[in-house]
């Protein structure tokens, strides 16, 4: 089975069109599957207290993704034959997204609002969910409420949410435990920048699907903080994923074209 790679822009889009549309080109151009896109508000996405302490959050508004941007996006989807995402991270954006997105990816920090799951599990689009920092009970109860509420297509991403995740701490082989405990698709949110644990996740822990997070140029609103692949990068470790894949063959043992004439 062809493994998914998913790219993440988060905040890295300048809040220009132009520029979100050179990401869903990037992603494509580098063999991903699948572009994903946040739609918050800081007003919402912070109490007032905490926005009245720390008023540098209310520069995060400079973050946002503008939601007359999303038919443009979903259609320059298309056109790459890329799948379209987005993240809610208020209960109405969930209503705003579902006419032009393929699929829901719920945050790490949304893994305990049951509301949010309910709300994208009605839609009837599939579920991608991350599980950076929650307990494996926790990750289990967030499954059941998806499964419950109409999600038929889930997929469980383990994940670590350090900004960017150190190697050591990874805990790859957590991919099999919550695979054996849920039963879903399983795959790997990336923040450790490290093609090792990119090939590790696929290859020893059977993820199906692997997000990371993407910027072109090194000037993202994230690129500083270290979790963030650039194009390059990111198309080397897509390309080297693909060639493995691509030697599997059928699994019959016969000689091969190339050792045809020696067997003769």
């Amino acid at each position: 089975m062809s493994v998914e790679f998913v790219a993440e822009v988060s905040s890295n889009h300048h809040r220009d069109l132009d520029r979100c549309l050179a990401f869903v080109d990037a992603a494509a151009a580098i063999g991903s599957g699948a572009v994903k896109f946040q739609l918050f508000r800081i007003a919402e996405l912070f109490s007032p207290e905490a926005l009245a302490s720390k008023p540098e959050l209310r520069r995060r508004e400079e973050w946002e993704l503008p939601v007359e941007f999303l038919p443009a996006l979903a259609e320059r989807c298309r056109m790459r034959d890329l799948r379209f995402g987005c993240t809610p991270f208020y209960l109405d954006a969930v209503e705003t997204l579902a006419p032009h997105v393929d699929f829901f990816k719920v945050a790490s920090y949304e893994l305990l609002w049951t509301e949010l799951l309910r709300r994208c599990a009605a839609t009837g689009k599939p579920v991608v969910l991350a599980t950076g920092m929650a307990t494996l009970d926790e990750v289990k109860q967030a499954a059941r409420t998806l499964q419950d509420a109409g999600c038929r297509d889930l997929t469980l991403l383990h994940c670590v949410s350090g900004y960017p995740a150190p190697v050591l701490e990874c805990n790859l082989s957590a991919i099999r435990t919550i695979a054996d405990a849920c039963g879903c698709a399983i795959g790997w949110s990336d923040h450790s920048v490290s093609p090792a644990v990119i090939y590790r996740a696929i290859h020893r822990w059977g993820a199906s699907m692997i997000e990371y997070h993407l910027d072109l140029d090194g000037t993202g609103e994230e690129f500083a903080t270290g979790h963030c692949w650039l194009p390059d990068r990111m198309r080397e470790v897509i390309e080297t994923v693909r060639t493995g894949e691509a030697a599997d063959g059928t699994g019959e043992k016969v000689a091969a074209p190339s050792e045809r004439r020696d067997r003769e």
